[in-house]
């Protein structure tokens, strides 16, 4: 890829594009849209944690070979009200029943880098999410001195506020040097 490059990540893929950014001199910006920010060493379960609002909880299944494993769902029930309330409920019940769990073995990770140290960054705090909570967004935000942007919304700010999540990208991009 030419130019720079600017990271967006939502929910646990914030913590991806921190770790991914590491080492990349392309990547001249982090964009956050309610997402992880984990800092090196930080397991991301533990930060998870942190938040006082989120209403995200593991639930078992059984392997292929009877072994018991764990993953994040949100409950299709309750998609609407905890994940995504802002969004037109006929929407929501699509997105729900699209969902793929999510492993919960990915939140016992530790990160080995954190590009949001020595990156800029930018971080959209949802005031109403459910999901990771927006205590711990505006914690991780301060932690990492995120230019940051608070919108009245649920986790998924790209489905209800997406001129919000547009405007925060593009006022990433245009600091990135070019």
């Amino acid at each position: 890829m030419e130019g720079p490059i600017v990271l967006v990540g939502h929910s646990y893929g914030g913590a991806v594009i921190s770790q991914a950014a590491e080492g990349n001199p392309k990547v001249k910006a982090l964009v956050f849209v309610t997402a992880l920010i984990p800092d090196v060493g930080e397991q991301i379960s533990a930060l998870a944690a942190k938040s006082t609002t989120s209403q995200l909880g593991p639930t078992n299944y059984t392997n292929a070979d009877g072994s018991t494993g764990t993953q994040l769902t949100v409950n299709p029930d309750k998609f609407h009200d905890g994940f995504a309330a802002d969004v037109p409920a006929d929407l929501t019940r699509v997105i729900a029943a699209q969902q793929r769990p999510t492993d919960a073995t990915v939140f016992s990770s530790v990160p080995t880098a954190a590009a949001w140290r020595t990156i800029p960054l930018w971080s959209l705090i949802a005031r109403q999410d459910l999901a990771l909570g927006a205590d711990l967004e505006r914690f991780e935000a301060d932690r990492a001195h995120s230019k940051t942007v608070e919108v009245d919304s649920s986790h998924v700010p790209m489905f209800s506020q997406p001129n919000a999540v547009t405007d925060l990208i593009l006022d990433a991009a245009k600091h990135t040097g070019r």
